[in-house]
């Protein structure tokens, strides 16, 4: 609902800004998301639900998604799911404030944050520039040799994504892009859930406490031989706990 959010003062950017997909089937609450991005400087392209979404996405792609959950037709988790089969566009969910068990499971599907009704509009503001800083492309290398193995898989940072030795390529969200450059900078290392939410381009106190885990639990998904047991990624129990990437030379198919 548009009493939902706090208006807050718009602020025009100098800047060119990404083109952003508004998903709710509430005429007022995009109204009023659509008023405040656009006096942000970005594109804000309102959409009533999941038909109007795919209808955006075969004429031109959307650069971020803002994506309601509770809708009558057809509900969010549906609209992530056919998004992330492929798409890795950079998506924050709107979710009422007590519905723990749909950032769960938006998490797990894909999704690369949330924000909880009620919001101000600064805080949502604050997660689109997030989402898309982890997933502006990185600068082009002009060589590929080096870059590190994750499974069968070999981390491009150049392309910001995952590409096996046939020239198959695994889609990555800007929140798993994230934490595979984070364990490569530190192979051999255990790092905190806290460390890999910084490192990885996310301020810790931006999510709560599982999203870390749901994160690596759908990245082991993708990547290990054997998710069940991981030989990529392993999980470092005691003394604070945290999560080892085990580095190898080529590509890994299990033992």
């Amino acid at each position: 609902m548009a009493a939902q959010f706090e208006a807050v003062p718009a602020q025009r950017s100098l800047t060119l800004s990404p083109r952003i997909a508004i998903v709710d089937d509430d005429p007022l609450l995009r109204e009023l998301l659509v008023d405040y991005l656009t006096g942000q400087g970005y594109s804000a392209l309102p959409c009533d639900g999941g038909v109007s979404l795919r209808t955006l996405f075969a004429s031109s792609p959307p650069d971020c998604v803002i994506l309601d959950l509770v809708m009558p037709d057809e509900d969010g988790l549906s609209v992530l799911r056919w998004l992330r089969a492929g798409s890795d566009v950079p998506l924050i969910m709107l979710t009422s404030s007590d519905a723990l068990a749909d950032r769960i499971v938006g998490l797990e599907l894909g999704a690369d944050d949330y924000v909880a009704k009620p919001a101000d509009l600064r805080e949502l503001l604050a997660r689109v520039r997030s989402v898309l800083r982890r997933h502006r492309p990185a600068a082009a290398t002009p060589a590929e040799d080096g870059e590190p193995w994750f499974g069968r898989w070999r981390l491009d940072r150049a392309r910001r994504r995952l590409v096996d030795n046939r020239g198959e390529i695994l889609p990555i969200t800007g929140a798993e892009f994230g934490l595979l450059c984070a364990f490569a900078e530190h192979p051999n290392m255990t790092l905190s859930r806290d460390r890999l939410l910084k490192l990885s381009g996310t301020d810790p106190g931006e999510v709560f406490d599982r999203a870390i885990d749901l994160r690596i639990t759908r990245l082991r998904r993708k990547i290990e031989p054997v998710p069940g047991d991981p030989t990529v990624i392993r999980t470092v129990r005691g003394h604070g706990g945290g999560y080892q990437y085990l580095p190898s030379n080529g590509p890994n198919h299990g033992r």
